[in-house]
C-alpha cells in the first residue's frame, strides 16, 4: 500500500453526512481505496432538517504505520 493517500487526500478525514445509502456509500469507496476505520461511528439528530446526521472518522494506513 502506498505511504500516501491518493489523489492528495489527507491522512485523516471525518466523513458527514445524513445517515442514508449515499453515506454508507462514501465510507466504502474510502474504504475500497486504502483507509480504516478509526474509532466508532457517531450521529445525531438535526431537529431543523428533521434527519439523523452520522460522522465516520478514517484514517491512512501505509506501510510505516
Amino acid at each position: 500500500m502506498p505511504n500516501n493517500p491518493p489523489e492528495g487526500l489527507p491522512r485523516y478525514r471525518l466523513l458527514t453526512g445524513p445517515d442514508d445509502a449515499s453515506f454508507c456509500h462514501r465510507v466504502s469507496a474510502a474504504l475500497e481505496l486504502g483507509y480504516e476505520l478509526y474509532g466508532n461511528p457517531a450521529i445525531t439528530y438535526d431537529s431543523d432538517k428533521k434527519t439523523v446526521i452520522a460522522a465516520q472518522a478514517i484514517i491512512w494506513k501505509s506501510e510505516k504505520s
